[in-house]
C-alpha cells in the first residue's frame, strides 16, 4: 500500500486538478496513492495512511463543498461526520484549498479552515502552512497567526500563480512526510 493517501472533496473540478497534478509530481504508486474523491472514500480507508494530502474548495460565502452547497453529488460536507470516530493521532497531514478572494473577501478558503480544524480535533499533526502574503481578503477560518493552515490558490484571481505555488508547497511538505522532491 502507498504511503500517502490524497483526498479531496470538488465541485467544478479545480481541486480534483491540483489532486492530480500533486499525484503527478509523486507518480510512485508505492510512494502515493491515485488522487480520490471523498464521495468515493471510506472512514476505514482515510485511517488506513499515515500521510495525508486532503484538498477542498469553499463554495459562495464559506461552505464545504457537499448537497447543501448546491454541489451534484455529496463531498467533504457529507462525509466529515462519516469520519468523527476517526483518530487522526500519529498522521501527518497537508491541506490545500481554493477560494476567491476578489468576490468573497470576508471568508476566503473558510472550507480550508474547517478541515483544518476537523482533523486537528482529531489528533493530526497540521503541516504545510502557507504565508498570507500576496493574497487580498478581509477574513479567512483558515488564516491562524498571519498563515493559511495550507496552501490556498485563487483560481480565479491568480491562476498563474498556481505552478511556482504548488511546486513551492510540495517541496515544503515533502520534507515533513521524510521525501526528497528533485
Amino acid at each position: 500500500m502507498a504511503r500517502i493517501g490524497i483526498f479531496f472533496g470538488s465541485n467544478t473540478g479545480n481541486t480534483r486538478k491540483i489532486a492530480k497534478m500533486i499525484k503527478k509530481r509523486f507518480p510512485d504508486d508505492d510512494l502515493m496513492a491515485d488522487a480520490l474523491n471523498v464521495n468515493k472514500a471510506t472512514p476505514e480507508l482515510i485511517a488506513s495512511y499515515d500521510h495525508l494530502i486532503l484538498g477542498t474548495p469553499t463554495l459562495g460565502e464559506g461552505l464545504m463543498p457537499g448537497l447543501d452547497a448546491d454541489c451534484p453529488q455529496e463531498s467533504w460536507a457529507e462525509f466529515l461526520p462519516r469520519l468523527a470516530d476517526v483518530d487522526f493521532s500519529g498522521k501527518t497531514v497537508a491541506l490545500y484549498g481554493l477560494g476567491d478572494q476578489e468576490k468573497y473577501p470576508d471568508n476566503f478558503a473558510d472550507a480550508l479552515g474547517e478541515l483544518y480544524e476537523f482533523v486537528k480535533a482529531r489528533g493530526a499533526k497540521v503541516v504545510g502552512f502557507w504565508p498570507t502574503d500576496g493574497y487580498d481578503f478581509i477574513a479567512s477560518r483558515a488564516e491562524i497567526d498571519g498563515e493559511f493552515v495550507g496552501l490556498v490558490q485563487d483560481l480565479d484571481n491568480q491562476k498563474m500563480l498556481l505552478e511556482d505555488r504548488l511546486e513551492t508547497w510540495l517541496l515544503l511538505i515533502a520534507k515533513e512526510f521524510g521525501l526528497v522532491l528533485k
